[in-house]
C-alpha cells in the first residue's frame, strides 16, 4: 500500500519541482506608460549581439498605458528597451517580476536586483551631474552679485573637481563592485560610449587595474581595449613624427 501511495507521489513531486523551476526563470515585465504618444505602439526588447546587430528578444503593445511581456530566463542579459529603432533604456533581463515606468519625467526599471542596482546608480549619477550644471549656474549668479572673478572662479573649480572626484570615485566603485556580472561590463561600456572615440583614459586604466580576467575577457569589453590601445598606439606614432619633422 505504501508503494503504492510512492508511485503516484513521485509523479506529482516531480511535475511540482518542473513548474516551481520553470516560475524561478521567467521574467515578466509589467510597463505602465504616461506618455500618451506611445498608446498602440509596439514597444521591443533587444540584445546587442558580438557581431554587432540588434536582435529582438521580446515586443509588446502599449494598451491603454500597459504593456506586458514574459518569457524564460536562460542566462542574465542587459537589453535595451526599443520604440521602432529609437533606444529608450536599458533593462537587466532576470529572473522575477520587472517594474518599468515610462514618464516624460522618469524612465525606471525596478523589481529585480541587478535592475535595481542599475537605476540606483543611474539616478545617483544623474544627480551628480545636476550638481555639476549647477555650478555652471552658480557662477552666473556669483557674476552678477558683483563677486570677484578670480576668487569665483577659485571656488567654482575646486567645486566642480571635488564633485567630478567623486563622480568618477562612484562609478569606478560600482563598476567593481559588478566586475562578475552583466552590470560591471554594461556600465564600463556605457562609460565609453561618452568617449569621442576608444582611447584610454585614467580612469579607465584605473577600472583595468583591478579587474578580472573575467571582466576583461568579456567580448565588448575586450574589443573598446584592443581598439584603444591601437589608437594610443597611433597617437604616439603621430606625436614621434611631429617632433621629428619640427627637429628638421
Amino acid at each position: 500500500m505504501v508503494r503504492k501511495e510512492i508511485s503516484y507521489i513521485l509523479p506529482f513531486l516531480i511535475t511540482l519541482l518542473l513548474f516551481s523551476s520553470c516560475g524561478r526563470n521567467k521574467y515578466k515585465v509589467e510597463g505602465t506608460s504616461s506618455i500618451t504618444s506611445l498608446d498602440g505602439k509596439m514597444l521591443f526588447l533587444k540584445v546587442f549581439q558580438n557581431d554587432g546587430q540588434w536582435i529582438t528578444v521580446d515586443s509588446a503593445e502599449v494598451i491603454h498605458v500597459f504593456f506586458h511581456m514574459e518569457g524564460p530566463v536562460d542566462s542574465v542579459r542587459m537589453v535595451t528597451l526599443y520604440m521602432d529603432d529609437e533606444g529608450i533604456m536599458p533593462v537587466v533581463l532576470e529572473s522575477g517580476k520587472i517594474k518599468v515606468t515610462l514618464s516624460n519625467e522618469q524612465l525606471m526599471a525596478k523589481g529585480t536586483p541587478l535592475n535595481d542596482a542599475l537605476y540606483e546608480f543611474i539616478e545617483k549619477r544623474n544627480s551628480l551631474e545636476l550638481q555639476l550644471d549647477e555650478v555652471d549656474r552658480k557662477e552666473a549668479r556669483m557674476v552678477l552679485d558683483g563677486a570677484n572673478l578670480e576668487d569665483i572662479h577659485e571656488q567654482l573649480n575646486k567645486e566642480s573637481e571635488d564633485l567630478l572626484k567623486e563622480m568618477n570615485d562612484y562609478v569606478k566603485g560600482f563598476i567593481a563592485e559588478n566586475y562578475e556580472n552583466v552590470l560591471g561590463p554594461s556600465v564600463f561600456m556605457m562609460l565609453c560610449s561618452t568617449l569621442p572615440y576608444p582611447m584610454m583614459t585614467p580612469q579607465i586604466e584605473d577600472i583595468m587595474r583591478t579587474a578580472p580576467t573575467s571582466f576583461k575577457e568579456n567580448f565588448f569589453v575586450k574589443d573598446f581595449l584592443s581598439k584603444a590601445k591601437e589608437n594610443m598606439q597611433l597617437i604616439e606614432e603621430q606625436k614621434r613624427l611631429s617632433a621629428a619633422g619640427s627637429a628638421n
